[in-house]
């Protein structure tokens, strides 16, 4: 039967997926054999499906099928399940909606503030066209360009949740109706509205720039979803799209990836792609599995070993048979890791949202008791000055240097960070990084350089390191191996005369042969060197250990039959690494090491950069769980890595730390991107988040500050005593200095001092 996930009310998640029940009994009949039943559903619904379910980032219980907003904070819903597709139709459709309330918002400030600014006064009759032009532009900004606010707006009183749209709604609707009304009709107001001039004020272009300014906000906001959503995209596009399927006949032909089914036999080629999960049956072959351990040396694969989805096969035809399609394989599991963590991380504590639950109906509340108050016992005329009251309230409430306080911060501490080469993704990285106490790191492109290079050359049989190297770059120079490529690499940086091999063979799982001046000559591992006769001895034994102690690969050169070299490569650790630790540890900060890589290897690395602890060994899925368990014992923790294997633990820690010279897939699933690739931009980005939080805390400050003290002002607390009551006009004055203020105090952080900067 069809069951409609909007009105379901029993779920289970399983391989990245929601699914939806008619009753408790499906579901437990699902929970206990998922794969009985989800095995042959057909791929989730690309995100411009309108019949896909839709969440909010913020509430991720507001599930609706279909695009739409939330109604508890306004935020525009995105795709339950990822998709290689997308649509960026209404990011689009925002950003010229923004360029033309922008447009006009211009010649609405201008005509405004010119004679507040710089003393500029129109003749008639410019001054009544002015007047006009700035009504008219006012009023399409507010009324088409803030529509979408004022729906929100209104939507949010049904269950009674306010948050910044009420309040954006509010302040925008009060300022426009006023000014409209003052415009078309200004002799119904009374003296105590009119200024020096007898002119009736109007605020067209404030409300004009509020709306202009939160499309702003919206638009970088949805922008910046939009590359969130391209890190899914990247991962989605890994498989490949069709797979070579051999039939019982023995005949090959290509099929489309979602027609592969479990048991099928497939062939992958050199050069590509794994299509799915599954084994080698025959072939042998070098598979890169640096998507999944993050290590750039490729394995050999032989019948029987495991294969992942989305690996690519170096070299070999192998023959595999699929064990899991769709959902389940690996890639598709890594797929709804990063989701997943995605709608779960925390969001962005936004105060003016929390704060609006009581500020807006407390601030409906003052201006309705300042109406009654004075229109009951108030000087004449009492309803006069009971309207200039009300109003009063409402302007100088208006969320402007409310709405201004974080984002203005945020848009400063940005192009801070940019200037010392720290990319923020959002505002939730900034606001989170300052609280962090544990720093993951992953090995491979983050400690160290991420490829691999010639270390160690221990020369035997009389030979000098020079000849040793020259013979072994000579047989690998064939070989695209990334082990070949740094031996090779390392005779070409010695200026060594590498002399011509034949008679090449590669031998998978062993190392590589040929001929060299007539002679055999072998270099690869210990079961090659006893099939061509050659005895390692105690000492040979031991002093590879000894470089594999220090994390190093060590592969051995034969020469006719007696051994002639050890060859260590090993993967170095970055210049800037040590002295980074050592800050990052000063900050008080502690450090895990999690990678996909050998213990032993790890474990070296661990010890000569002082690192507090290691995970090896740790698959996508593994390094994600273990963040996980770190933030349950309370930690905060900060995920640096630079691989797709990293990806799932970018997103489930609370700031993932993507190194700029890493994969697009880390750097799109990361919170912050360190453009030189330089654990030191750590230490910069702390301290730019303390300090940006701190600003921000003191524009709140001052905002609600201003309104505590404003509001009552405005109410007219100070009549009894002073005979003073606010009008309108300065209310509006008052709130545009408010937000002078947070500007001018946000602009500070230009100049905030920045270690190593």
């Amino acid at each position: 039967m069809t069951v409609d996930p909007a009105t379901a009310r029993h779920q289970a998640e399983h391989a990245g997926r929601t699914w939806h029940f008619c009753s408790a009994g499906c579901r437990e009949r699902f929970v206990a054999d998922p794969q009985r039943y989800a095995g042959d559903r057909p791929a989730p619904a690309p995100v411009d499906d309108p019949s896909a379910i839709y969440t909010c980032p913020m509430h991720p219980q507001i599930r609706q099928q279909g695009p739409g907003h939330c109604p508890l904070c306004g935020m525009a819903l995105e795709p339950l399940l990822p998709s290689a597709d997308g649509d960026d139709g209404e990011l689009t459709a925002l950003g010229r909606r923004l360029a033309a309330c922008a447009a006009l918002t211009a010649p609405v400030f201008a005509i405004a503030m010119g004679p507040h600014l710089f003393g500029w006064h129109l003749p008639a009759p410019w001054a009544g066209i002015a007047g006009w032009i700035e009504a008219l532009f006012s009023t399409v900004v507010v009324l088409w360009g803030g529509a979408g606010f004022f729906v929100r707006g209104a939507r949010s009183l049904r269950p009674w949740a306010p948050n910044m749209y009420t309040l954006i709604a509010l302040g925008t609707g009060v300022a426009w109706l006023y000014s409209a009304i003052a415009f078309a009709a200004p002799a119904v107001f009374p003296d105590a509205f009119r200024d020096a001039h007898g002119a009736v004020a109007v605020y067209f272009e404030a409300a004009a720039v509020i709306v202009t300014l939160v499309l702003l906000g919206d638009f970088l906001e949805l922008r910046a979803r939009r590359r969130t959503g391209a890190a899914l995209k990247a991962l989605l596009g890994l498989a490949p799209k069709t797979a070579r399927r051999i039939d019982a006949t023995g005949e090959e032909t290509d099929v489309p990836l979602d027609q592969v089914a479990v048991g099928d036999t497939l062939r992958v080629r050199p050069g590509e792609k794994v299509p799915v999960d599954g084994r080698v049956l025959e072939g042998t072959g070098h598979v890169d599995e640096a998507m999944l351990t993050g290590e750039p040396m490729p394995v050999a694969k032989m019948a029987g070993d495991a294969l992942s989805g989305g690996t690519l096969n170096r070299d070999g035809s192998l023959v595999m048979r699929a064990e899991r399609v769709g959902a389940d394989t690996l890639l598709a599991q890594i797929v709804g890791l990063v989701a997943e963590a995605q709608r779960s991380r925390a969001p962005l504590q936004r105060v003016a949202d929390r704060v609006a639950a009581w500020f807006v109906p407390a601030v409906v509340a003052v201006a309705a008791v300042a109406f009654a108050v004075w229109a009951a016992v108030g000087p004449e005329p009492r309803l006069a000055h009971a309207l200039i009251a009300a109003v009063s309230v409402l302007i100088i409430a208006c969320p402007c240097a409310l709405g201004l306080a974080t984002p203005i911060s945020i848009m400063v501490a940005s192009g801070r960070g940019a200037q010392s080469g720290v990319l923020f993704r959002d505002a939730t990285a900034i606001e989170t990084l300052r609280e962090i106490d544990t720093l993951v790191v992953d090995k491979t492109g983050t400690l160290t350089e991420g490829r691999p290079s010639l270390r160690t050359v221990v020369p035997r049989g009389g030979r000098t390191e020079a000849d040793a190297l020259a013979l072994a770059a000579a047989l690998e120079r064939p070989s695209e191996h990334p082990l070949a490529r740094a031996i090779v690499g390392a005779a070409q940086a010695q200026g060594l005369a590498i002399p011509a091999a034949g008679d090449f063979v590669a031998l998978n799982g062993l190392g590589v042969r040929g001929t060299i001046g007539g002679r055999t000559v072998a270099l690869g591992n210990a079961h090659l060197m006893a099939e061509h006769g050659v005895v390692l001895d105690e000492a040979d034994r031991e002093q590879a250990e000894a470089l594999r102690a220090n994390g190093a690969t060590v592969v051995f050169l034969a020469d006719d039959g007696r051994l002639a070299a050890l060859l260590a490569v090993a993967d170095r650790i970055k210049p800037t690494t040590p002295a980074a630790i050592r800050r990052l540890h000063a900050a008080g900060l502690r450090i895990v090491m999690l990678t996909g890589d050998m213990p032993t290897s790890a474990r070296a690395v661990a010890a000569e950069l002082g690192i507090d602890a290691v995970h090896a060994e740790v698959s996508p899925a593994g390094k994600a769980a273990v963040i996980e368990a770190l933030r349950r014992e309370g930690r905060r923790v900060a995920m640096a890595g630079d691989g797709i294997n990293d990806a799932p633990a970018l997103a489930a820690a609370d700031i993932g730390i993507a190194m700029g010279d890493g994969t697009d897939v880390a750097i799109e699933s990361a919170k912050l991107t360190l453009v030189k690739g330089d654990l030191n931009g750590i230490l910069r980005a702390r301290a730019l988040s303390q300090a940006t939080v701190r600003n921000i805390h003191q524009n709140l400050a001052f905002a609600f500050g201003y309104n505590a003290l404003g509001v009552p002002i405005a109410a007219g607390v100070l009549y009894p005593v002073a005979g003073w009551l606010l009008s309108p006009m300065l209310a509006a004055l008052a709130m545009s200095l408010s937000s002078v203020s947070v500007v001018g105090n946000a602009l500070r952080l230009r100049k905030a001092p920045l270690p190593g900067s």
